[in-house]
């Protein structure tokens, strides 16, 4: 097998092509940024290693499912505005990363997700106190290594961690009736997943001690890229093929979790799409009742073609154009390019 060239794989986690990197600069860059995630891998590795057996084999399983470490890759990426690859960026990168996959023992616990990563939920194997609990240990050592760094990265892991938290809570209580559905889940988007990537983004910059006037511009590219990239996923939760996601089509609809294709069909005002969303509303009651999830499957095939399955790919692309908007106080440069290309990758994706 043929070695790949430095830095091709952060390019294919970032969803881009070698090709866009093709100039000197760029080739330098990815190989620079390559090199740090070598390093915040091995000390995920490290920080994962639990003297407790099944603590160890818990908190190591869904990293060993592999994941694309796009907020670590974020982080080191904006680190080469300032002094580059530093102790302090490493560490803040894989604390943000803990945190991370800490949220997704959680996450597939509340969803009741039987898949993660192409691999058996972590509650389906060890039941969801284990999983829980497992996510609570991460989150330790997650602020364990983020206090590492001192003070602004104890808040800055703090602040991060509260949205984390209010969003799964009104994800959960979900909307209420003086809220608008569609900006209520938008705001759960930026606060679930938006917020970590604006923290891996602005921690890149604090850690590398980049110029202070970049935090706030990074901070706000990496909200808005999240949102872009949690509003395809609603659509890609749709995909008939289970390669695409790890997870059976649907599998946040059938768990009663509202996307945004779902949120859109509730504005339509068409017989056709008011019979569709309410065949929907009986199906989850239904599998929330015990009845077999496969019910909903021609259903969600008609949501999948949809013009508010259409809908939400645009609405991905807007928030994709606002994250790129924000880099405009960036340098011109390899390190803004880069960037560009990942919000851009939300299109690349969808076409």
């Amino acid at each position: 097998m043929t070695p790949s060239a430095p830095g091709s794989r952060v390019a294919s986690k970032l969803g881009l092509t070698d090709r866009i990197f093709a100039g000197p600069r760029s080739r330098r860059l990815m190989a620079t940024v390559d090199a740090g995630l070598e390093r915040v891998d091995e000390c995920l590795r490290t920080e994962l290693r639990v003297s407790d057996a099944l603590a160890d084999a818990t908190s190591r399983y869904l990293y060993d499912a592999g994941g694309k470490r796009i907020r670590p890759i974020l982080a080191l990426l904006t680190a080469q505005l300032g002094e580059g690859t530093t102790d302090e960026v490493v560490q803040a990168a894989t604390a943000l990363e803990l945190t991370h996959l800490g949220s997704l023992y959680h996450d597939d616990v509340m969803d009741a997700a039987d898949r993660r990563r192409g691999v058996p939920s972590a509650h389906a194997v060890w039941g969801n106190n284990v999983a829980i609990l497992t996510g609570d240990l991460l989150f330790s050592r997650a602020s364990q290594l983020m206090a590492r760094n001192g003070e602004r990265a104890i808040r800055l892991q703090a602040d991060t961690f509260e949205r984390l938290v209010l969003g799964q809570m009104h994800e959960t209580v979900g909307a209420q009736p003086d809220d608008d559905p569609v900006e209520f889940y938008l705001q759960v988007l930026a606060d679930k997943t938006g917020s970590l990537i604006a923290a891996a983004a602005e921690s890149g910059v604090i850690f590398s001690n980049a110029p202070t006037e970049l935090q706030k511009p990074l901070s706000v590219f990496g909200e808005k890229a999240g949102v872009a990239f949690q509003l395809l996923d609603d659509v890609i939760d749709l995909s008939p093929d289970p390669g695409e996601t790890g997870k059976v089509p649907g599998t946040d609809l059938r768990a009663g979790v509202p996307t945004m294709p779902y949120l859109l069909l509730g504005r339509a005002d068409d017989d056709e799409s008011r019979a569709l969303r309410s065949r929907i509303d009986e199906g989850v009651a239904a599998i929330a009742e015990g009845a077999d999830p496969a019910l909903l499957d021609a259903d969600l095939a008609l949501l999948r073609d949809h013009s508010a399955t259409a809908a939400t790919l645009d609405l991905a692309n807007s928030w994709s154009r606002d994250a790129i908007q924000a880099l405009a106080p960036v340098p011109d440069g390899p390190v803004r390019e880069a960037l560009t290309r990942f919000a851009q990758a939300v299109a690349d994706r969808s076409s």
